[in-house]
């Protein structure tokens, strides 16, 4: 039995995190309370038909669900059908000769053939670039941009990973850690998908269709366009509060630092780039890429066509925060706020915003499963829940 100290939990966000959460905790018996500033649910994962054209618009910028959880996988497709999709991105820069051209990414061997216009096999292109490429001397890279060089070498760092890093980031290659890119970003083979998911897709109806369903439970009842604020915590028996961790403390000791995006919209009879990602590499261009929102579900057939090009930049307090910065003044800002966290009662904080933490979907999935699996852990023995059950440090 569970303890009747819990009985009614308010989640503040109708996002990933706040879904899954109250849907589970309410299949469980509790009563959920979800609420929310904006006027729709699913957060940055949103998506709506463009009343013009048809097509489903990824409102907040492109979410493409790959995962190799398949208990997460199968969580989703309990709500919504996902229909195969592959993530291939192509970039519009110049090569060594100064020409501008269309090339695949991630690197690839396709890409590494038609950039130094040579007719490589795979362990000759390996060769090319581990020995006249790359920069060996870099014996242990520290910042992105020599992680770059010393696996890639001057020339394609330039064209595929400088100027869209400087972009993104707002700041030099050099000034950020080499962690960025985690691993060899080339594949000497011609396979360009994105991800290496083995489950990867979308949903036939978007994600908000998606959330709805998930959100759909006698127990759960949702508040749209609602404030949260902290006094009203108490009036609840627990919270898990997915907005930001700095907000919950009213950003008294400094706000975190986030990237935004903007986005410009233009419409286009027909097809417009072919793809549903154009990265622009050359940091003269100041766009970071060119979405192309009907190629996100090639199942459906649309004449028109809706694209957005977006716009990387610092986040204000009036903007929407999307990339967490987590450079050495921003984690020792979060070490400050997890301290209070933890000295807090009552709350649990999740999420990319929450726990400060750039996530993917699934991994967003899998860590509300687990809150609310360890939620009910410490209901049934009667201990208290931790302020967070993955840890933001």
């Amino acid at each position: 039995m569970f303890s009747e100290a819990f009985v009614h939990i308010l989640l503040v966000g109708a996002g990933l995190s706040g879904a899954v959460i109250g849907r589970h905790l309410a299949e469980a018996g509790h009563r959920i309370t979800i609420v929310d500033a904006r006027d729709h649910v699913a957060g940055n994962c949103h998506t709506g038909r463009d009343a013009e054209t048809g097509v489903m618009v990824h409102v907040y910028g492109p979410h493409i669900f790959h995962t190799d959880d398949a208990e997460v996988w199968d969580y989703v497709n309990r709500f919504e059908t996902f229909q195969p999709y592959k993530n291939r991105v192509k970039t519009t820069s110049r090569d060594p000769q100064g020409e501008l051209g269309v090339f695949s990414l991630p690197v690839n061997l396709h890409t590494i053939n038609q950039f130094f216009r040579k007719t490589l096999r795979p362990d000759e292109a390996r060769a090319f670039i581990t020995e006249e490429q790359a920069d060996t001397s870099i014996a242990d890279p520290q910042t992105f941009e020599e992680q770059a060089l010393r696996f890639v070498g001057r020339d394609l760092y330039e064209a595929f990973f400088k100027g869209y890093t400087i972009k993104q980031w707002g700041v030099q290659p050099s000034e950020l850690p080499a962690s960025i890119l985690k691993r060899l970003p080339v594949r000497f083979n011609y396979d360009d998908n994105y991800f290496f998911h083995r489950f990867q897709g979308m949903p036939e109806n978007g994600y908000t269709a998606m959330v709805e369903r998930i959100l759909d439970h006698p127990a759960i009842e949702v508040r749209l366009g609602t404030q949260f604020s902290r006094d009203q915590a108490g009036a609840y028996d627990h919270v898990f509060y997915s907005g930001p961790l700095d907000g919950w403390f009213d950003y008294e000791l400094g706000r975190l630092g986030y990237r935004t995006l903007d986005f410009e919209r233009f419409s286009y009879q027909g097809d417009y780039q072919g793809c549903a990602v154009m990265n622009y590499g050359e940091v003269d261009v100041p766009y970071t890429r060119i979405t192309e929102h009907k190629h996100f579900a090639p199942w459906e057939s649309h004449e028109g066509s809706v694209c957005y090009r977006e716009f990387s930049r610092a986040c204000t307090p009036e903007d929407i925060p999307y990339y967490p910065i987590r450079q050495v003044r921003e984690k020792a800002l979060l070490a400050d706020y997890v301290a209070r966290a933890e000295a807090e009662r009552g709350v649990t904080f999740v999420g990319r915003l929450g726990t400060y933490r750039y996530l993917d979907m699934d991994v967003t999935i899998r860590e509300a499963l687990d809150a609310a699996r360890t939620f009910l852990t410490h209901a049934e023995d009667g201990t208290a829940m931790p302020a967070f059950v993955a840890a933001p440090l």
